[in-house]
């Protein structure tokens, strides 16, 4: 009898954890410049990029509260491809068929990827978080370039979706 009772508390609770890990599994299907690169051509859709640091508090916070919200998952997995990129990133990256460096860092110094800099520049400056959201052809559709909580990023998410609805 104790057995039978030890056994179903075992399942009931692996049942229980099984269920919650289910529900913390979903998360934005994060890819790289190269792997958009590839899928764009094959199958259009709309872009949304995420430029981060290491040392960003504000980037780090996104990730954490922002990046995690089951209706941002959903939209952005349905609607967008997502890059999320470390913009002191050492990486050379191959996209659209050119390549692109940290032409600027050295052994002592961190400095921003060229690509980074490229796509996320604002009047010639570049400070993190920036979060651009883009057409299939990579024609901007909308740039922040600051901290965005979950409401006015669910906010500008959907009223682009609108706008894009109602142009077509």
């Amino acid at each position: 009898m104790k057995k039978s009772i030890h056994r179903l508390f075992f399942m009931t609770l692996l049942l229980f954890a099984t269920a919650a890990s289910a529900q913390t599994l979903e998360q934005i299907r994060w890819m790289d410049f190269e792997k958009l690169s590839d899928t764009l051509q094959t199958h259009p859709k709309k872009v949304l990029i995420s430029f981060h640091t290491e040392w960003c508090t504000y980037c780090k916070k996104m990730n954490k509260e922002v990046y995690t919200d089951p209706e941002i998952i959903k939209i952005i997995n349905e609607d967008y491809y997502a890059v999320q990129f470390d913009a002191e990133s050492q990486d050379s990256v191959f996209f659209d068929g050119q390549l692109f460096i940290n032409s600027k860092s050295t052994k002592r110094r961190k400095a921003f990827h060229d690509l980074a800099l490229i796509l996320g520049s604002r009047n010639g400056q570049f400070t993190v978080p920036v979060t651009l959201m883009l057409k299939p052809n990579f024609e901007l559709l909308h740039a922040r370039y600051h901290y965005l909580d979950r409401k006015t990023l669910k906010r500008l998410i959907l009223s682009l979706d609108m706008a894009e609805t109602t142009v077509k």
